[in-house]
């Protein structure tokens, strides 16, 4: 009887494993597209994305050099983490943590290099008003708009002198003008700069004033960045208030730490407790993503 309940044990046991197995089988063939595709995403994807935007900042960077980079930052830092922590026999805080630093060491290259991306575009929104100035001087003076835009590459500093030389490069090589002026804000998606192209592409088809159209642009631009740094002076205190909220957390764990030092250590040594930290640190970064979207106001 004891062997015929052990086997019909096992069998029950088999029975569930398989259920479980043929269901993630058949989810995973159900959408292996999308698995696929998000696993290219997450990798060769990533490394595409992010050597797309170091064009877009005149960065020349070799594909394999971001490739090494990336695993460096992920997996070598990981494994690091592991050996490091091996060394004083704490291989599950080093697997843990070493799997930790693998995720976010490749993850966090993708939004420093967007953060990068984002200030030459306010660098660029910046310069927009001194540069439609100049090229609504020039046009006044009798030039052309290629000429004008000329006049802007040799007076106006980086980034905006770049992507205007793009424009007479790609217009020099056979491009239309318009064409040019509709790939500088792709490369440049704001509202200023496509208010810019629209303007430049609709009045060289119909005719009109290019000179009087520019300035009546900076006159919009202008009233825009002052309302948006009134914008910014008001919002400034929930800035200050979602920093405090998010450094609260750290505050209190090292002054727990500090006043009990045994029971912090067994905090980190402990599992259940690295887990509790790291689920800690977890909800403090999406409470802080919250409240920053609650005080971004777009203009």
């Amino acid at each position: 009887m004891n062997d015929v309940s052990l086997v019909s044990e096992l069998l029950g046991h088999g029975g569930v494993v398989g259920v479980i197995g043929v269901t993630i089988f058949t989810v995973c063939f159900r959408y292996s597209n999308k698995i696929f595709e998000w696993i290219e995403q997450q990798t060769f994807g990533t490394r595409n994305h992010i050597l797309e935007e170091f064009n877009r900042l005149f960065i020349d960077v070799k594909p394999e050099h971001i490739t090494y980079v990336l695993l460096f930052l992920s997996f070598g830092l990981g494994f690091a983490t592991v050996i490091l922590f091996g060394v004083f026999s704490l291989w599950g805080v080093g697997l843990s943590l070493g799997a930790v630093i693998s995720f976010v060491g490749w993850k966090i290259p993708r939004p420093f290099v967007q953060y990068l991306v984002k200030k030459r575009i306010k660098a660029y929104q910046d310069q927009l008003i001194d540069s439609l100035t100049l090229l609504a001087n020039g046009i006044r003076a009798g030039l052309s708009v290629p000429q004008s835009l000329g006049m802007v590459v040799d007076e106006m500093p980086v980034p905006i002198s770049q992507e205007f030389n793009v424009i007479l490069q790609q217009n020099r090589v056979g491009v239309p003008l318009e064409e040019c002026f509709e790939n500088l804000s792709k490369r440049i998606p704001i509202e200023d700069n496509d208010m810019f192209v629209s303007s430049i592409n609709i009045l060289r088809e119909t005719g009109g004033n290019l000179a009087e159209t520019f300035d009546t642009i900076v006159i919009v631009i202008r009233e825009r960045i002052r309302l948006q740094q009134k914008i910014d002076t008001y919002v400034a205190q929930g800035m200050i208030q979602a920093y405090t909220i998010g450094a609260m957390p750290f505050v209190i764990g090292a002054l727990f730490v500090t006043s009990n030092p045994e029971a912090g250590a067994k905090m980190v040594s402990n599992p259940i407790g690295l887990i509790m930290v790291v689920g800690a640190i977890a909800l403090d970064a999406i409470g802080m993503m919250i409240i920053m979207k609650i005080i971004k106001i777009e203009v």
